[in-house]
């Protein structure tokens, strides 16, 4: 149709689906839940430009009328999937695992901050519980659910670096007032820092309505002028101790920028990380060396090649950057424990080998042990060829395979060599 001639009505609709479309990128983002304001804002914006499209006047012509219910639809689609990305059951549970962590932080840390004695190990480990249960929630590729994985992660981490941070401040800290007047200055900021670190805490774990990250990021830029004020008349160990007072509010103030980070896809979609890009090509070399090995005719030639290859892909994974990412850590960990697993039955591959060639007398309980190990390197080759779920029959053959092994091992009688029968449980 000519422009110049379209009906009012069409270029009307047309108007308002290109405004719909300029929030589109917001809805499939959207990684709140329903009680957002930001989700009641969309959902607004939405079911106005609905009611828009509902006053667009067909004058009963097809063509308008088919138009006005395709823009319609398109609405409808986009408040149909905000709904579905706040109350998505993966949402509901990185909601739910959250709650936990602020209920640990109320619990453990607020006190510690308001004149507790200490951080408790429960704390550490109920933290770190929560952290590997979040990297295990399942996204689907959703941006969404990532978005919203990565944001609540990115928050429980930091917690728990600044408390880590904090239990590894030095005992001689703060200085005695008596070196210098501008001491007693530095000290009272100090006191200030700590209070704000528990304030930061609060607030990134969203159990302080009381405080903003603006007003909070005013009070430690203030604290920093007056550090950066202070005359320590040249005095080594007073510039010294006011540069590590202002290093902890730079940290802290770092951690005020964590939502804006949030929303870098690169942080979030970790399809585009270089890290996860990096781990991924090492386990595709992995599962090379591992078909070849589980295929060869002869293995024990590649045995001594393989091993030199796999230990070279640790290298790798242990220079691959975590930029604070619990989510690549985790993925690190799994590759490297693959890896090793790999090596690990080559060790024992070589080690049945060298028995073969170099046969010796052996004891009972040494021939005992080294039977189950022969065993459990054929059960070992199936394990590294499955490729199913815990429900599968051929997982449960294996389970109950490896069982019996583990049982016979345990009923060796070490006969006085209690130590080497040992050790073999570690193989």
């Amino acid at each position: 149709m000519d422009m110049g001639n379209q009906h009012p009505s069409i270029s009307r609709l047309q108007e308002i689906q290109r405004e719909v479309k300029s929030i589109e990128p917001q809805v499939v983002g959207f990684s709140g839940l329903s009680d957002d304001k930001n989700y009641k804002k969309l959902e607004r914006i939405l079911t106005k430009q609905l009611f828009e499209i509902d006053s667009v006047d067909t004058e009963g012509k097809g063509d308008i009328q088919q138009a006005r219910k395709r823009a319609a639809q398109e609405i409808e689609c986009l408040l149909k999937e905000l709904e579905q990305n706040a109350n998505h059951p993966h949402r509901i549970e990185i909601q739910n695992i959250f709650k936990e962590a602020q209920a640990l932080v109320k619990e453990k840390i607020v006190p510690f901050y308001s004149g507790g004695n200490c951080v408790t190990d429960e704390f550490e480990e109920g933290i770190q519980d929560i952290i590997l249960r979040l990297t295990h929630v399942k996204t689907g590729g959703k941006i969404s659910l990532r978005k919203a994985r990565y944001n609540t992660l990115t928050k429980i981490c930091a917690v728990q670096e600044i408390i880590e941070d904090c239990m590894k401040k030095q005992p001689s800290l703060p200085l005695s007032e008596d070196v210098h007047p501008s001491v007693a200055k530095i000290n009272s900021v100090m006191c200030e820092v700590n209070k704000a670190r528990g304030t930061l805490i609060a607030l990134l774990m969203g159990v302080d309505s009381t405080e903003t990250c603006r007003h909070l990021s005013c009070v430690l830029s203030g604290l920093m002028a007056d550090l950066d004020a202070l005359d320590v008349c040249g005095r080594t160990e007073i510039r010294n101790y006011r540069r590590e007072v202002v290093e902890d509010i730079n940290k802290l103030l770092k951690y005020l920028d964590l939502e804006e980070e949030a929303d870098n896809t690169h942080a979030f979609d970790l399809r585009q990380n270089h890290s996860i890009l990096k781990i991924e090509k090492v386990l595709k070399r992995m599962r090379e060396i591992k078909t070849e090995l589980l295929q060869a005719q002869s293995p024990p030639e590649l045995y001594l090649s393989s091993k030199t290859e796999l230990q070279g892909l640790i290298g790798q994974l242990d220079e691959v950057s975590l930029e604070k990412n619990p989510c690549i850590r985790e993925a690190r960990r799994r590759a490297v424990v693959e890896v090793q697993t790999l090596i690990t039955y080559l060790d024992l591959k070589e080690a049945l080998e060298k028995r073969k060639l170099f046969p010796c007398e052996e004891t009972p309980p040494h021939k005992a042990v080294w039977d189950v190990l022969g065993n459990l390197s054929e059960i070992q080759g199936e394990v590294l060829s499955f490729g199913g779920n815990r429900t599968d029959k051929n997982y449960i053959r294996l389970e109950e395979l490896l069982t019996k092994q583990l049982l016979a091992l345990d009923a060796v009688d070490p006969q006085g060599e209690e130590s080497w029968v040992a050790g073999s449980h570690d193989m």
